[in-house]
């Protein structure tokens, strides 16, 4: 449950209160609570069902256990029974959509609902983070853009240009907008403020700032203890200073309760680069058949599917093909990172480098789409930039800082960088 859209909710309902330590129920826990106690004080009323949805929303954003999104839909279903056409009910459908990135309907939702309410910042913020999932950022950026001219400074406005400033290249903006965005967020939503600061850390991370990742990350952990973005924020930076089994150790924990298909992944690879490989062979096995099951739905794992047939299972022709199964649907850069990658793993490298000049050409700065740039540009022969990608990679945390020679020579960087282009 990392979606932009429920912070984004959250922050547009919060009042402001002290702020103090992380109370017992979670915040979603106090909602649902009395949410139900309105419900059974005037059964007949569809807001009941609107508040219970809204907090069954967020705590399963809050467990990432995705039982409580179903538990939400069935609570909406009933507000839309008693009042079919309560805009308050169709924003939360639009959520919902959203968790299960079925970014077209929910884009096509949120737009109706804009016509309706074209000054409701929310739904401006739906149409943001469905055009982002879809790839489309021009449209993305005005929707934002929308936000922040409706409400200047409000907190969903920034949380959602700080995601297209990341895109975007721009880091430390981004950075800049959560921090302010986790200036004004309410104490007593305390995972609210641990999801900003593991984004915060994220950013470092991807910045090569690792003590100042890990900082935040630790904040985080006070402010909500446990919190499972905090496990895996840690997780990437112990995979970072290349301490492979603290890595797996975090992870471990953080599957104890409601595990992705993307931290099962994780720790199969955490678990590999550790040396515990008849363990990663195991959640390699059950992370395929998973993430197979839901190849063709919306909600998938299809990326992390790609990268385990190109780096693990070496079947190029699957991912490929799911590769490309997944383009049709979205061609955001993560989606064509991973198209890229799976042309290069077939030896394709002419369409690989078109696929992913795409993908940088929005401003990404990221580690390991870095690498992959290099290594398909080593393989087209453009050696300059072959190693100025390398260099990058290394600079993010993709590649350890005191890699040698060697091992540089083994990626196909440094031979290639030797021989100019034009001479090829």
């Amino acid at each position: 449950m990392q979606r932009r859209y429920a912070i984004v909710l959250a922050l547009c309902l919060s009042a402001p209160a002290a702020r103090g330590q992380a109370a017992k129920p979670t915040p979603a826990d106090l909602k649902i609570t009395w949410a139900e106690k309105s419900i059974q004080a005037a059964p007949g009323k569809y807001q009941g069902y609107n508040q219970l949805a809204l907090g069954l929303v967020r705590k399963a954003r809050e467990s990432s256990n995705p039982a409580y999104i179903a538990q939400a839909e069935e609570a909406v279903n009933k507000s839309l029974a008693l009042d079919p056409g309560n805009f308050a009910a169709m924003k939360i459908q639009v959520t919902i959509l959203l968790d299960r990135q079925e970014y077209a309907p929910a884009l096509e939702q949120a737009r109706a609902l804009n016509r309706q309410a074209p000054d409701d910042v929310a739904v401006w913020g739906y149409i943001a983070e469905a055009a982002i999932g879809l790839g489309d950022y021009d449209a993305a950026e005005k929707a934002a853009q929308w936000m922040l001219d409706l409400r200047p400074g409000n907190a969903p406005g920034l949380i959602e240009g700080a995601a297209l400033r990341r895109l975007y290249g721009d880091l430390d903006g981004a950075r800049d907008f959560l921090n302010q965005a986790y200036q004004q967020t309410p104490p007593n939503e305390v995972e609210d403020a641990a999801w900003l600061l593991t984004e915060m850390a994220d950013l470092e991370l991807r910045s090569g700032r690792l003590d100042g990742a890990e900082k935040l990350l630790a904040e985080a952990e006070s402010v909500f203890p446990g919190y499972y973005r905090t496990l895996e924020g840690l997780a990437r930076v112990r995979m970072a200073r290349h301490e492979f089994g603290e890595a797996a150790e975090l992870l471990t924990r953080r599957n104890q309760s409601f595990p992705t298909l993307e931290s099962e992944y994780a720790l199969a690879v955490a678990l590999t680069e550790a040396g515990r490989t008849s363990e990663a062979a195991a959640l390699y096995t059950r992370f395929e058949s998973e993430a197979r099951g839901r190849m063709e739905s919306a909600d998938n794992s299809n990326r992390e599917l790609i990268l385990y047939y190109v780096d693990q299972a070496h079947r190029p022709d699957e991912a490929l093909r799911v590769a490309r199964l997944e383009a049709i649907r979205r061609h955001d850069v993560l989606t064509l990172d991973a198209l890229a990658w799976a042309l290069y793993a077939n030896a394709q490298y002419a369409e690989a480098e078109t696929q992913m000049n795409r993908a940088l050409a929005v401003g990404i700065q990221d580690g390991e789409l870095f690498y992959h740039a290099a290594q398909i540009a080593s393989k087209l022969g453009l050696g300059a930039q072959a190693a100025q990608y390398f260099r990058q990679a290394r600079d993010r945390g993709a590649l350890p800082q005191e890699q040698n020679s060697a091992e540089e020579m083994r990626a196909g960087v440094e031979s290639a960088a030797a021989t100019p282009a034009s001479s090829k």
